[in-house]
């Protein structure tokens, strides 16, 4: 059975939800996180500030649109992982899928001085991180029957989720992934 396409309703929130996200990293990267209100980002993306509010809870998290979607993502990769595929496979095809495309878009480089040179964006995305460790921690030590709190599977989940920072800036992202998925599988050996 499929899943019904999303109705009008819902169509219409994620396009106010993502003019608005949009709208915030267009005026954080032009003027700063900490020069821009929000009621300039809700006049920006042409909202009251309540409806703002209804989409996303904080400031920070109009720089993190995407958390929420990301972590039940990540998560499902394990969980969802076809038969016989192991648990680091199935993570080394999530960072393929979803973290190296992104190494290619243009604005990361901004994104990223935007959330380095921020206090408070910093602070809100090791947060974040630390929520998505939780999580993925989880769905690990479920996945290979370890107890709950399993220190090997939180050790996973971090070494997974530092991917991105250890492969940003890389001549060859995809090797460098490959490279850390290496250690994942095999243990690390010096040059």
């Amino acid at each position: 059975m499929t899943e019904a396409p999303p109705g009008r309703r819902e169509r219409k929130k994620a396009a106010t939800r993502q003019s608005i996200a949009d709208a915030a990293l267009r005026l954080f990267l032009e003027h700063g996180y900490d020069q821009v209100s929000i009621r300039d980002i809700a006049d920006a993306a042409d909202v009251s500030t309540t409806t703002l509010f209804k989409h996303f809870p904080s400031k920070e998290a109009l720089v993190f649109d995407m958390d929420e979607d990301r972590e039940a993502r990540l998560v499902a990769a394990v969980r969802d992982r076809p038969a016989g595929t192991d648990v680091i496979e199935a993570l080394r095809g999530y960072a393929r899928d979803h973290w190296l495309p992104l190494a290619d878009d243009p604005r990361l480089a901004g994104f990223t001085a935007l959330v380095d040179s921020t206090p408070a964006l910093r602070d809100y995305a090791e947060r974040m991180w630390s929520r998505h460790t939780d999580s993925l921690a989880a769905a690990i030590a479920d996945a290979c029957g370890a107890p709950p709190g399993d220190v090997a599977s939180a050790a996973l989940a971090r070494f997974m989720l530092q991917i991105p920072a250890i492969t940003r800036g890389r001549p060859d992202p995809e090797a460098a992934v490959e490279v850390v998925f290496g250690i994942l599988a095999d243990g690390w050996r010096p040059a």
